[in-house]
């Protein structure tokens, strides 16, 4: 069976629902961080006593943030960074694969990049989609 290929339409229509996924992985993701400091003593504790909140709340945010992603990946959506929520949509430019790409806080879809160059290969989208 063949990937999922979006034009231009397709991935912006689709986006709402891909923002929400990479809101909950960039929430997750910076409650995870704030709980770093108090992780490792947790962990450590943990293994003596058989549980920490903080180790709890850790593994808690860590199948959020997987989830949201085999989401996406369920979409053939490729999540490329985490940290600033950016992903990638497959798409065809002149018969070539080409990534049409998004970043967490961008209004639309509006940036693509040969599957070679990644995210310092984007150029606006064109008439070429």
């Amino acid at each position: 069976m063949q990937e999922k290929l979006y034009t231009v339409a397709e991935a912006n229509a689709i986006l709402p629902q891909v923002r929400r996924l990479v809101a909950r992985i960039l929430q997750a993701r910076a409650e995870v961080l704030q709980l770093q400091p108090a992780l490792w003593p947790a962990v450590e504790a943990a293994v003596f006593n058989g549980g920490s909140k903080q180790v709890s709340q850790a593994s808690r945010l860590i199948v959020i943030i997987q989830e949201a992603i085999r989401a996406l990946q369920a979409r053939n959506i490729v999540v490329r960074d985490i940290n600033t929520g950016l992903v990638d949509f497959p798409a065809e430019r002149n018969g070539q694969l080409v990534f049409l790409c998004w970043q967490y806080d961008e209004p639309r879809v509006q940036f693509w990049h040969d599957i070679d160059h990644g995210f310092a290969g984007r150029q606006p989208i064109d008439d070429s989609f």
